[in-house]
């Protein structure tokens, strides 16, 4: 297996409670250390993730990457570390970036599927121990962990959520809300699990038109998500996604509403993510690329 370690901007608190207890468990394990290069002294980190796994008879290796401009530095910078990694490398993430996860989304407007947040496996094999347990598992194994003071700005939502949210909301629940925000995260993936089977069901080929004009809402919209992944028409995501049509982020909720109302009669065609159109013809949808799009756009426009 492949534990994945983070320097740069978005460092794990705790290096190397994942792949301590991948080799435990009598895994082969490759420690990479990926450097974002977003501030100093990032790159000396790697050092410290060699000696662990050397220590702990890991292999490792180190990967520099260059995080695309743009807004949200936490998504490019995520995008930009899955791409040196393999699609099955395994996370440090715990039960606290769960629920972290959860209110971040929800901050976002998600709806069931961000709720749901990360599946637990082999993939996150740490989803059901607390950040302290990693830094348990640490000490008792005599490792060093890294602290990134960029884990304490204020200007990262997720900070303020880890920081102020989850304290405020200790305080008026009056128990823990780690525990409680994962156990919600599970009920929506088992949620999400079956309207996903049920959409694949009723909505096999979610092009016809006539079809999702008649669909129950939930799973006309969940089958054009579906579609709209597949086909490409949807940015394009540099980290880990599940399914087929992974490698792009999932169609914002705007796109698949538009898309509806062309399933409906409602528009004759309309512009999704990327420069897409997704046009109906003889009661199909059709998802063009953009070339085919901009191509289209030109011959449709009048001569003058």
């Amino acid at each position: 297996m492949t534990a994945g370690t983070r320097g740069g901007k978005f460092p794990r608190a705790a290096t190397g409670g994942d792949a301590d207890l991948a080799v435990a468990a009598g895994c082969r394990v490759t420690a990479v250390h990926v450097d974002h290069g977003l501030r100093a002294g990032s790159a000396a980190e790697a050092d410290v993730v060699a000696g662990a796994a050397s220590r702990l008879g890991a292999a490792f290796r180190g990967e520099r990457v260059t995080v695309a401009p743009g807004p949200n530095l936490e998504a490019r910078a995520r995008d930009a570390r899955y791409a040196v990694l393999p699609p099955d490398v395994a996370t440090g993430h715990t039960m606290d970036d769960q629920a972290e996860t959860v209110l971040v989304n929800l901050l976002r407007g998600a709806g069931l599927d961000g709720l749901a947040a990360m599946a637990p496996g082999p993939e996150h094999p740490l989803l059901g121990l607390r950040r302290a347990d990693t830094r348990t598992v640490c000490r008792a194994a005599g490792l060093e962990w890294l602290e990134d003071p960029s884990n304490d700005d204020p200007a990262h939502l997720r900070n303020r959520v880890r920081h102020e949210v989850l304290p405020l909301c200790r305080s008026v629940a009056g128990r823990d809300p780690v525990p409680l925000l994962a156990r919600l995260a599970a009920l929506c993936r088992d949620d999400t699990a079956l309207l996903e089977a049920l959409a694949e069901q009723a909505l096999p080929d979610p092009r016809d038109a006539r079809s999702l004009a008649i669909a129950p809402v939930p799973l006309a919209r969940r089958a054009v998500r579906r579609w709209l992944r597949r086909s490409g028409a949807t940015l394009p995501a540099g980290g880990r996604r599940d399914g087929p049509g992974g490698d792009r982020h999932p169609p914002s909720s705007a796109d698949v509403e538009r898309v509806l109302a062309v399933a409906r009669g409602a528009s004759a065609g309309t512009e999704v993510a990327g420069g897409w159109r997704v046009r109906r013809t003889g009661g199909r949808l059709r998802a063009e690329p953009p070339a085919a799009a901009a191509a289209r756009s030109d011959c449709e426009r009048p001569l003058r």
